[in-house]
């Protein structure tokens, strides 16, 4: 028997990814470390055959110069670090889907940030969510 399909989409982040878990019965919502990701996957790939997972993946996007007019050297050094950063935690989670045999695709961020209300009127969602959990969603959104 197949089981129903699990999409994930994650928004990689150094500190903790957003994550959205979306099938036909749920939506799960969440922030999570490397390992927690990483037992996720894990947990889902032992209990489920057929999952998708999309990755936001910032260095697809053919410049990644980030730099801040009227700000200091410094800060715009710190900018590009995290940037960087979050570019290696995207290849890093696609390297954990080959590892664990998980179908992944590599999105290239194109769109602008979904606000809060804006979310809550695509998704029916009304509990509090983050910027990195929208953006996990809308990964997924109409898939």
């Amino acid at each position: 028997m197949i089981k129903e399909k699990i999409i994930i989409g994650i928004d990689p982040d150094v500190e903790k990814s957003g994550v959205a878990v979306k099938c036909k019965t749920f939506i799960k919502l969440s922030n999570l470390s490397f390992f927690q990701l990483f037992d996720l996957l894990n947990a889902y790939k032992e209990t489920r055959e057929n999952i998708e997972v999309y990755v936001e993946c910032g260095y697809l996007n053919g410049s990644n110069w980030h730099k801040k007019i009227n700000q200091s050297a410094s800060i715009n050094a710190k900018i590009g670090e995290r940037t960087g950063a979050n570019f290696e935690v995207a290849k890093k989670i696609c390297e954990m889907c080959e590892y664990l045999k998980i179908e992944h695709v590599k999105i290239k961020p194109t769109r602008s940030k979904v606000n809060a209300e804006f979310f809550k009127q695509i998704t029916k969602i009304e509990t509090q969510t983050n910027q990195e959990q929208r953006d996990a969603y809308m990964l997924i959104h109409g898939r």
